[in-house]
Parts: C-alpha cells; structure tokens; sequence
C-alpha cells in the first residue's frame, strides 16, 4: 500500500556538485500535494528528469542561504513564470532572504507572472509555519555558519474507521457516519448504545518527516525531531573528519547518526555528502554502527515514509 507521504531526492551533493550528485533539494509528496524543499542548482532539470509536476509545487522551503541550497531557486521561478503560472508560491526562507530575491529579480528584469508570498523564517525556536488540511509544518533552528533552519512535516491524526459490516448489521444512518469517525458511540432506534471500539477501527499513526541540513551536532536538535517516522540528516563528512565538520558547521556520519539515535525516529537518510566521496557505501555503513536503520540519498531515490520495508 502506498504511503501517503512520499519523499524523492532530487539533490545529495554539498557545496561540489558531482557527475552523480546535484547539490541539495528534495520533494516531499504528501496527500498529493509536493513541498520543494531547498533548491539547488539544477533542481528544474532533477524535476523533469523524475517526472514531477512543476505546476503542482506551491510551497518552497530553504533553509539558509549558501549557494548550494539557493543557486537553482531563480532558475525554477523564471520557469514558472515563462510556463504562464498564475498561483502564487509560498516561500519560505530566512528573512534576510527577501531583499536578496528582489534584488536579483529587478536586476535581470524578471517580472513574474504570479505573486511570491514570502514567510520569514527567524528566531531560536519551533515555529509553526503551515498549518493545513493534511499537514502542519514546524521550522526550527539549525547551527551553521549563518542563520539555518530545519523543517518539521506532520500529519495530522486522521479520523477512526468505519468497519463497514457495522453499517449495515446496526442499521447506520449515512448521516450519523461523521460523528461516528470522530468518536462517538452510537444510539440504535432501540436505545442500544453501540460502543464506537465496535464499530470502529483507529486510524494510523500519522506520518512524519524532518529536514536537517545543514548543521552541526548540538543536543537540542534531538528534541526539535522526536519520533518522527524518516529524518533526512546532513552527514557531509566521515567520521575521521569531525574537527574538519566542528569548523566548517557541518555533521559527521556519527553525528546524523546519534540525533537519530536519540530522537528515537524511525528511519535515517543521510546526505549532502562531500565530493571527496566517489563512494558513499562506507558513509552509510559508519552511520549504520550506531542507528542501523540508516539509508543514503541518492539522486532520484524515492522513500515511502513510515514504511520499514520500502528503503
């Protein structure tokens, strides 16, 4: 059965770009709905390469400006507009952002075909930045060497089950369905009341996924992402490299793997990998020393989240 959150990687690369790896980006698929999240140089040409609908996208998330999480966002903006967009697209970035973005645009004399609705992103704390139907998405901060954020997507806890042999055996109204799967019991024409645990089977957990990139080690991060069924964690560099990874602000493979470890979250993506790495496999298998359900990103991989089995 497939999950209703799926993520694709579109980008694993840092700063480098490699012959394999683009630089970071990655589209989160939840209820069908897609969520850009960063976008690096090449991110448009990732999206057609993986058949995802540019006009579907209406929600762009960076986390800090560093050329390799912003240098495709101008491209792909240009694009829309060219492709005769109308809706708006909410971004969501650091609020030093703003000026910079206008800046490029009336400097190349980019006059969108729709509105951006800009939503800064600042502070030292969770903040809830989108809160809709399906989702709410939480931003939190990161340590880098500017201003950097994580982004939080939540599920929201869907209704209860109607056992649908229930309807018929007790002779339900249509019309009593929707408190019913909000929890009530129900009240036969006979004054039985009908406990909704009979009639009813709980809804799933609902799913989660957390973006960190980029950022170094630091306890608190591990609160930030709790439990979350897939967190994606930066992990640029090997573990022999940590004093390398303290001073540029970035994780070791250890690190992604210990703020999973103590986040108790279902499964670890690490990516943003160095391009002194041809090899990613002994990345992944360090991280795995520590929180063996540790995946790589790899360009145009897919993850059903929430599902173990589907790596």
């Amino acid at each position: 059965m497939q999950s209703a959150m799926k993520l694709t990687i579109l980008g694993s690369s840092s700063a480098l770009p490699t012959s394999e790896r683009y630089p970071s980006a990655h589209v989160l698929n939840a209820h069908e709905r897609l969520f850009l999240i960063d976008c690096g140089e090449g991110t448009q040409m990732q999206l057609r390469r993986n058949k995802i609908r540019f006009g579907k996208i209406n929600h762009i998330f960076i986390s800090h400006i560093h050329g390799d999480h912003v240098f495709g966002l101008y491209g792909l903006l240009s694009t829309f507009s060219l492709m005769g967009r109308k809706n708006p697209v909410r971004l969501y970035a650091p609020e030093n952002f703003q000026h910079i973005l206008h800046s490029h645009l009336n400097d190349f004399d980019i006059n969108l075909s729709y509105e951006i609705d800009f939503i800064p992103l600042s502070g030292k704390d969770t903040v809830q930045i989108l809160d809709d139907k399906y989702i709410t998405v939480t931003s939190f901060p990161l340590q880098h060497r500017v201003p950097a954020f994580g982004f939080l997507f939540r599920e929201k806890k869907s209704e209860r089950n109607m056992i649908k042999e229930c309807i018929a055996e007790y002779k339900i109204p249509l019309v009593k369905i929707p408190a019913i799967k909000k929890g009530e019991d129900f009240l036969t024409c006979d004054g039985v009341v009908i406990k909704n645990e009979d009639i009813t089977l709980p809804p799933s957990e609902p799913l989660s996924y957390a973006y960190c990139s980029d950022t170094k080690y630091f306890r608190r991060l591990a609160s930030f992402v709790k439990g979350v069924s897939l967190l994606y964690h930066e992990a640029t560099f090997d573990k022999s490299k940590e004093d390398l990874a303290a001073v540029t602000g970035h994780s070791t493979t250890l690190d992604a793997a210990k703020t999973a470890l103590d986040a108790n979250v279902g499964r670890l993506i690490i990516g943003h990998f160095s391009a002194r790495y041809r090899d990613i496999s002994f990345l992944v298998e360090e991280a795995r020393t520590l929180f063996p359900q540790t995946f790589a990103a790899i360009d145009g991989k897919s993850f059903e989240v929430g599902d173990l089995n589907n790596p």
